[in-house]
């Protein structure tokens, strides 16, 4: 099989086609991605030589370029979205064209190819909004409370519309916060650990109370392949570790496994819309036969070794990004 993985260059992309190529010796993989700033060819490396992997650069928007690629494959794994609520926060018109447009063009492209075996695309845990007691399951409203999951709820709408109406082999997860290695430093895990590294301070919003169920990636790329294998089409499944922590115990747990002070945790005012918490029920991908199997206290000190070990990874990001330096030295300088 040949599958086009959009996004792949990102975070959760770079690490499911190294998951996937390492477990399917007989899949090929045509990675698609327009590598905006979050998109880093550096987070596969070690790949970029097997003769099973193509990289090609462009824009899910780009109709005659998907069209062309979908000639060619069987399966298509959605990633590729703008996703950081700050940014969307700060202007949410390129999260609009990307995560709904560029859903949108995908899916019209895939309409015409009956070939193709599964559209899967990857959605979030933020469609649902935030509760304050007992989960969400997949039947739940959707209630999105920032510009970037209201994105993500057009986008997940379109998929399961698409199969409503046409057919199409529409496959949707919701996955809960994931972390691990190759994860961007504008998220909360890699921010907090490379700032500490830096003895920067970790600017906390309101009083870390806000609640998350992290989620280890390689968990999550196991979820993904579940629902490929045994998902039935036009169905969503919630993705989650159901090991809910508060901000302030993460940050203070990651400042204690560098052996940083942890007055360098700094409380800055809250994010507008900040959801409280997010909580899945995933009893639907348990049916399935999934579980998780990292321990959150186990893959946290693995990620932060992970930073440590791979400092040359995100400095070049951190420190020569002229992009990434503009939209945070804009973005803190009025929340210190």
């Amino acid at each position: 099989m040949t599958m086009l993985v959009t996004g792949g260059a990102g975070f959760i992309g770079s690490n499911f086609i190294r998951f996937m190529l390492d477990r399917h010796d007989g899949l090929r993989i045509v990675n698609l991605d327009k590598l905006t700033y979050a998109g880093n060819l550096d987070n596969l490396a070690d790949i970029g030589c097997d003769p099973r992997y193509e990289f090609v650069r462009g824009d899910i928007r780009d109709a005659a370029l998907v069209a062309g690629i979908l000639e060619h494959v069987q399966g298509v794994v959605h990633f590729a979205a703008e996703t950081h609520v700050d940014r969307s926060i700060v202007s949410g018109g390129e999260f609009v064209l990307t995560d709904v447009h560029g859903t949108y063009t995908l899916l019209e492209a895939v309409r015409s190819r009956p070939e193709i075996e599964f559209f899967l695309h990857v959605s979030t845990d933020e469609v649902y909004g935030s509760r304050d007691r007992g989960f969400f399951k997949e039947t739940a409203a959707l209630n999105p409370s920032s510009p970037y999951s209201a994105s993500k709820v057009g986008a997940d709408r379109l998929a399961h519309a698409f199969h409503v109406t046409y057919g199409t082999p529409a496959l949707i997860v919701r996955p809960s916060n994931n972390y691990g290695p190759f994860q961007y430093p504008e998220k909360f895990i890699p921010l907090f650990t490379t700032n500490a590294m830096e003895d920067k301070p970790l600017p906390l919003y309101g009083k870390g109370r806000n609640v998350r169920d992290w989620l280890h990636v390689e968990d999550n790329c196991r979820a993904i392949e579940t629902v490929i294998r045994r998902g039935e089409a036009g169905q969503a499944y919630n993705v989650g570790a159901n090991d809910e922590r508060f901000n302030i115990d993460v940050a203070k747990r990651i400042v204690g496994l560098l052996g940083k002070p942890a007055g360098l945790i700094k409380f800055v005012p809250d994010r507008l819309g900040h959801d409280r918490r997010y909580a899945v029920d995933c009893a639907k991908l348990k049916g399935l036969g999934w579980k998780r199997e990292v321990d959150f206290e186990k893959g946290l000190e693995a990620t932060v070794r992970w930073y440590v070990d791979n400092r040359d990874w995100w400095l070049k990001i951190k420190e020569k990004s002229a992009e990434y330096k503009a939209f945070y030295e804009n973005y803190y300088k009025d929340r210190k």
